[in-house]
């Protein structure tokens, strides 16, 4: 299929690398704009723009999507889909509208458990036994769209985020293509999210991250 993909993050790197792998035709690539990265605090891209660049794919980085220029653009690609992973914007409605099969998103949790921006952390942080990675089409309701295809994982009992978000990357990037496959093919059931049980993975802010060493480890 003729995609765009949309991620900034680690995860949404091998996911691009999987999809491009994979023969789809990557039109563009949308990251978040260079930001002040390491030591010196220099601009640097992010892990998708600095794969997307290595693999000669044409590279987008707009300050916000919802510029009226930047959805005209978007439109402009004539896709037959937009893979969206960890890209760290709300799409508008003009956007997700825009290719002919729609928006999928990759979403690192067993929705309609965390939605939201920190999944991987929140569900460490709640005690939670299992997650996983689900493909489902963008709406635009945050991380409320129907499932299309899902892998579970275990969390372990010395589960960093950063061991959960390896393992996630991988599971996903298959995930992933698979799921593409089906969509090409016609094949693709989705399925609604359950009406009950949604909690909401904000953030991780400094605040959060402080230890407190009079408590228990878990």
């Amino acid at each position: 299929m003729r995609l765009a993909f949309l991620g900034t993050p680690d995860i949404a790197a091998a996911c691009l690398n999987a999809v491009a792998q994979a023969g789809h035709e990557v039109a563009a690539v949308y990251a978040q704009p260079p930001a002040p990265r390491g030591r010196g605090q220099a601009l640097r891209p992010s892990p998708v723009q600095a794969l997307a660049e290595s693999l000669g794919l044409t590279v987008r980085t707009p300050a916000s999507l919802r510029d009226p220029a930047e959805i005209e653009a978007f439109r402009a690609l004539d896709l037959d889909a937009a893979v969206v992973v960890a890209y760290g914007q709300i799409l508008p409605r003009e956007v997700l509208e825009a290719p002919r099969l729609g928006a999928f998103n990759l979403h690192a949790s067993l929705l309609p458990r965390w939605r939201g921006a920190a999944p991987i952390q929140r569900a460490i942080m709640a005690g939670d036994e299992v997650t996983g990675v689900q493909v489902m089409r963008m709406t635009e309701g945050l991380d409320e769209g129907p499932i299309l295809a899902t892998a579970r994982l275990d969390i372990r009992p010395d589960e960093t985020a950063g061991t959960l978000h390896d393992r996630m990357a991988q599971a996903g990037a298959g995930l992933l293509v698979a799921t593409l496959a089906d969509i090409a093919a016609g094949r693709a059931v989705e399925t609604p999210q359950a009406a009950e049980g949604a909690t909401y993975a904000k953030k991780i802010s400094p605040r959060t991250a402080r230890l407190h060493w009079s408590r228990p480890a878990a």
